[in-house]
């Protein structure tokens, strides 16, 4: 399982580009999450411009196995989405970290990503 040295993680199995100030963050899913999903079949995310709450619904995904909530890792703006996921969803089990993305998000509080786990502390939470 691949747990990116560069990425902040939460306990719900999604990851955060760790930019620093207002820069919007990339979010996606991790390996650990679409391993667990199996062949993932859709794809559903928030228009950009919306505004979302930490721990809340940012979406979901849908695979061979159940439907999955997507949860915002931070609070702030969506500024982008992925929409290449529309056509191929499968890019979340094929590249997690890199062509699988999902949202960019403008934090509202940019302390808020450095207060999610690191690489180490997520690799503990996946370990038990």
């Amino acid at each position: 399982m691949t747990i990116p040295e560069n990425l902040r993680y939460t306990a719900e199995h999604e990851w955060v580009s760790d930019a620093a100030g207002t820069e919007p963050v990339r979010v996606g899913i991790t390996d650990f999450a679409q391993d667990s999903l199996g062949d993932v079949v859709y794809v559903q995310l928030p228009e950009p411009g919306t505004q979302v709450t930490a721990g809340e619904s940012l979406g979901e995904v849908e695979s061979t196995k159940s439907v999955s909530e997507i949860y915002a890792p931070v609070s702030g703006e969506v500024v982008a989405r992925n929409d290449a996921l529309n056509a191929t969803p499968e890019l979340l089990n094929s590249d997690p970290y890199g062509e699988g993305w999902l949202v960019e998000i403008r934090p509202s509080d940019a302390a808020a990503v450095s207060a999610l786990l690191d690489a180490a502390a997520y690799r503990d939470l996946t370990e038990k």
